[in-house]
């Protein structure tokens, strides 16, 4: 990647007003409700009685996925494949929870949707604490490791500001969908497939609304953004099937923690990069923008195609 280029990524800016912020905030609130009216507390029980493949899911995208993708990271600027922006958008992609269609996507993959529900669950929950800390790990090692890292204003995550605004977003309309379906599950198995094409119809309406400015910009850019995200959303894939495979687990629950794994809430990455101030002392840093917003078009396909592969498939994959 040329200098020219880079120049052109991080030029791409979205500015918002309060009023589109709180509109985005509060429509990302009810998508994460909508997730929240599949998770039936006896869902757990069944799941936490054999529970490697929990165990091995979490793992996966709370420990590995950020890991790998920072060394990746690493890897692709040390050829000049990404800037320093771009490395820092695929670990915020890889520090958030799991993305709200992978339930969907596992139903069509005839995949353990019990399974599927719990591991988003936990890492929705989870990601109150870990997505901060580790986006705030792997973000200053990589520009501690890097050439960029004297020219580039120290990043210092506001911790409990992140915590609250996840809690929010997060934390708040979890809690709320649990306890519909627990008192009102008539209400709640009515609301469940509607919210979750709410949730893929908001997010293209976001990234096309962040963009429209912006147009120009980003068409000279697709190519390499296209590629960065292929190979990453690739590498978390092949992360969760590995990981599946190497602990011989179940066929239903190899293609869960591939589809848990391979699927990340850029919704929330776009909220942290559009509705904080975290991001305000650093340089145009369009890179983020386009990485996060990007990833999360990509893993819609990507994860269409892998459940057409996991049904076409002859083999016991």
């Amino acid at each position: 990647m040329t200098p020219e280029v880079a120049k052109i990524i991080d030029s791409i800016d979205v500015t918002l007003n309060a009023g589109g912020m709180n509109t985005i905030n509060i429509v990302l609130a009810f998508v994460m409700y909508g997730v929240a009216l599949g998770i039936k507390p006896h869902i757990f029980v069944e799941v936490f009685r054999k529970p490697k493949s929990v165990i091995i899911g979490a793992c996966c995208q709370l420990i590995l996925l950020p890991l790998l993708t920072f060394l990746l990271a690493l890897l692709m600027g040390s050829f000049g494949w990404i800037s320093w922006t771009m490395a820092l958008g695929m670990i915020l992609v890889a520090s958030c929870p799991g993305g709200n269609i992978s339930n969907f996507i596992s139903s069509l993959s005839k995949a353990n949707i019990e399974l599927s529900v719990s591991l988003t669950a936990i890492s929705t929950a989870l990601a109150v604490l870990m997505t901060p800390f580790n986006f705030w790990l792997y973000g200053n090692l990589f520009l501690k490791c890097t050439d960029v890292a004297g020219a580039v204003p120290h990043l210092v995550i506001p911790l409990w500001d992140v915590f609250k605004t996840i809690f929010i977003l997060l934390g708040i309309p979890l809690v709320c969908g649990i306890l519909t379906t627990r008192f009102l599950p008539k209400v709640a198995d009515k609301l469940k497939k509607p919210f979750q094409w709410v949730s893929i119809v908001f997010f293209i309406v976001m990234v096309i609304l962040s963009f429209m400015g912006n147009l120009d910009a980003f068409a000279k850019c697709i190519k390499y953004i296209f590629l960065v995200v292929l190979v990453h959303n690739l590498l978390a894939l092949g992360t969760g099937f590995a990981m599946g495979s190497i602990f011989h687990l179940p066929r239903k629950d190899r293609r869960t923690i591939t589809i848990e794994t391979g699927i990340q809430n850029s919704g929330l990455g776009l909220v942290l990069l559009l509705g904080t101030s975290i991001f305000a002392g650093l340089p145009p840093h369009g890179g983020m923008l386009v990485i996060t917003a990007w990833w999360g078009v990509w893993h819609i396909i990507s994860g269409l195609a892998v459940a057409l592969f996991f049904n076409k498939s002859k083999k016991q994959i």
